[in-house]
């Protein structure tokens, strides 16, 4: 195959004013092979089919959003269940005080009554008593007074017997203990002028308080009265001490 290498044809229409003389023309005959080869184009190369792994990695990143949203919800679950714990705490425990209180002013209540109610019956109590010492009083002064009218007319013996009894009641303290019908028998030694110097009880329905504190009233008796008749003075002395007499 044959290729033209250049052609040029210069046609001059202008009158010459020679004859015209052809133009030379020059060709170069350039074979095929002798031409420089193009560069093969070279085709691109297909993109590779990522679908699968892109699909792969959607899928991967969804069940990653999935797994961070259920990590997230059962968090915010546990917090609440946390709170819910707390406040339910918080609330038997306030349950659990205020039944403590509840129990704590029950008692103190129930103390306050106890001490009223004992308040009222010590009162109740000790006017019993007080009317009780006034009746005996009363009648001790009754028992007295009859003793006193009744000696009157007694000998001198017992006049001076009565005077002896009267004088030692006066100074004997009674004890809780004492019965009712207390009664001793009681041996008194004397000097003359009445000074007590011996006491000895004998026969006795009171305990050792009660023994002690008629020792102690005859002690403090002394002296003795003495007899308006001297005829009558003895320095043994045994007295029946009955203090209701």
């Amino acid at each position: 195959m044959l290729i033209f290498g250049g052609l040029v044809v210069a046609i001059d229409f202008t009158t010459p004013a020679y004859p015209a003389v052809p133009l030379a023309i020059t060709a170069t005959l350039i074979a095929e092979a002798d031409l420089p080869k193009a560069p093969p184009v070279e085709e691109p190369e297909p993109e590779p089919d990522t679908s699968v792994e892109d699909r792969a990695r959607e899928e991967e990143a969804k069940r990653q959003a999935d797994m961070r949203e259920e990590q997230q919800r059962i968090r915010l679950e546990e917090e609440v269940d946390r709170k819910r714990r707390l406040e339910e705490e918080a609330e038997r425990k306030r349950q659990r005080e205020k039944e403590v209180e509840r129990l704590r002013a029950e008692a103190e209540r129930k103390r306050l009554e106890d001490i009223e109610r004992q308040q009222l019956e010590n009162r109740r109590l000790r006017m019993v008593a007080e009317e009780a010492e006034l009746l005996r009083q009363r009648q001790a002064e009754l028992d007295a007074e009859d003793m006193r009218l009744a000696a009157l007319s007694a000998s001198d013996e017992a006049r001076w017997a009565f005077a002896i009894q009267q004088q030692i009641t006066r100074n004997f303290i009674r004890p809780a203990s004492a019965p009712e019908d207390l009664e001793c028998v009681v041996n008194v030694r004397q000097l003359p002028g009445g000074q007590v110097i011996n006491v000895d009880i004998g026969r006795c329905n009171g305990d050792e308080s009660v023994r002690r504190s008629i020792e102690a009233a005859i002690y403090k008796a002394s002296p003795l009265p003495s007899p308006e008749n001297p005829n009558v003075f003895d320095r043994d002395l045994q007295i029946i001490f009955n203090p209701e007499q």
